[in-house]
C-alpha cells in the first residue's frame, strides 16, 4: 500500500527572531512544494530515497543515531509504523533546502501526513502535532510556526499562545531570490541572543516597534493596500539589520530592487538564504529582471491548500 502528501513551503512577511521573545509574526505558505511517498514493506527497515542521500536502517535503530538530514523522517516512522511493518520513503522538492523557505517543515509535515495515511485519513491536528515532533529532533526550540502555516496553507497569524488563519485573498505576488551564502540558523540565533543580553534596552524598544508594525501590517493585509504593506516590509527590514543579521550581499540584493518592487526584506534567519520582494502584476517582471542578473530568482503566489493527501 502505498500513500502520497505533499506540503508547501512558506516566507515569514514579518517578525522573524522577536517571535522567539514573545511577538507575533505574520507567515504565508507558497506555491512551491515538497512531495513525500510512503509504502509499507515487510522488511522492518527503515528505507529513505531523497534528493539530500538514501537511508537504508532497521526500524529498531536509535534516533541519536541518525544523521540530522533523516532524522525527523525516521522519528516518523518509528512512532507510526504498527509493530511489523517496514516503509519506503521518497521524497521529491520544489524548494531549496537551508535558504529559509520551510523545506525541513514542509517535509516533517508532508512525511506525517503520508506515513500517517497508510493507516486511514488523518487530521490536519495529527499530522501538525507530529510534524513538530519531528522537526524537534533537529531544532530543540522549534516554535511550530513553520509547520503550523506549512499544515493550513494560506496567511497565518502566529505567536507562543496559538496560531490565526487570515482569511484573505491577496492581490501581491513575491519575488524569491537566494543569495546561495550560506547560513546557520542556531548561530544566527544565538548572535539575537547576544545582542539582546548586551543592550537589552535597545532590544526591547526594536520588539515593541515590531509589534506596533505588525497590527499596521494586518491592517494593510485585510484592506489589499500592497503599497503601504510593502513600506512596512521595508522597516521590518531595518529592525532586522539593527540586530544584525542581514549582511552585505543581502543588502546589495535588498538595494537592487529597492526602487522597482513594492518593499523588500530577508526572510528566515537570515544572514544568508533568501529575501522576498512584494510584487504585482504591474512591476513582477522588472523586479524578477533586476534579481536574475546576479541570483537565482522566481515568483510565487501564495497557497491557500496547506498540506494535502495522506490515504
Amino acid at each position: 500500500m502505498k500513500s502520497t502528501s505533499s506540503a508547501p513551503a512558506k516566507v515569514i512577511l514579518f517578525g522573524e527572531h522577536f517571535i522567539v521573545y514573545g511577538g507575533k509574526a505574520i507567515l504565508c505558505s507558497i506555491n512551491k512544494r515538497i512531495t513525500v511517498e510512503s509504502e509499507l514493506t515487510k522488511t522492518s527497515k527503515i528505507e529513505i530515497d531523497s534528493d539530500l542521500g538514501t537511508l537504508d536502517v532497521p526500524k529498531n535503530v536509535d534516533i541519536k543515531d541518525v544523521d540530522s538530514v533523516f532524522r525527523p523522517l525516521v522519528y516518523l516512522a518509528k512512532k507510526i509504523l504498527k509493530q511489523d511493518s517496514g516503509v519506503k520513503i521518497s521524497v521529491t522538492s520544489e524548494i531549496p533546502s537551508g535558504v529559509g523557505l520551510g523545506s525541513s517543515s514542509a517535509c516533517c509535515v508532508a512525511a506525517a501526513s503520508s506515513i500517517l495515511g497508510l493507516y486511514g485519513k488523518p487530521s490536519k491536528e495529527e499530522i501538525l502535532k507530529l510534524a513538530i515532533d519531528a522537526e524537534k529532533t533537529i531544532f530543540e526550540n522549534a516554535s511550530g510556526a513553520d509547520s503550523s502555516i506549512c499544515v493550513y496553507g494560506g496567511i497565518m497569524e502566529y505567536s507562543k499562545k496559538g496560531s490565526k488563519g487570515l482569511d484573505l485573498k491577496p492581490k501581491f505576488k513575491l519575488v524569491i531570490a537566494n543569495s546561495k551564502v550560506s547560513h546557520s540558523t542556531s548561530q544566527v540565533v544565538a548572535r539575537v541572543k547576544k545582542f539582546k543580553e548586551k543592550q537589552p534596552d535597545v532590544f526591547s524598544a526594536i520588539c515593541d516597534n515590531e509589534a506596533s508594525l505588525i497590527e499596521e501590517a494586518l491592517q494593510d493585509l485585510k484592506k489589499n493596500d500592497v503599497k503601504s504593506l510593502g513600506q512596512k516590509m521595508l522597516v521590518n527590514q531595518a529592525h532586522l539589520d539593527k540586530i544584525g543579521v542581514s549582511n552585505d550581499t543581502l543588502d546589495a540584493m535588498l538595494d537592487s530592487i529597492r526602487d522597482i518592487s513594492h518593499g523588500a526584506k530577508i526572510t528566515g534567519a537570515g544572514d544568508g538564504g533568501c529575501i522576498i520582494a512584494l510584487v504585482d502584476d504591474k512591476n513582477m517582471k522588472k523586479t524578477l529582471d533586476s534579481l536574475k542578473k546576479k541570483y537565482e530568482c522566481f515568483a510565487v503566489d501564495i497557497d491557500a491548500t496547506g498540506v494535502e493527501g495522506g490515504n
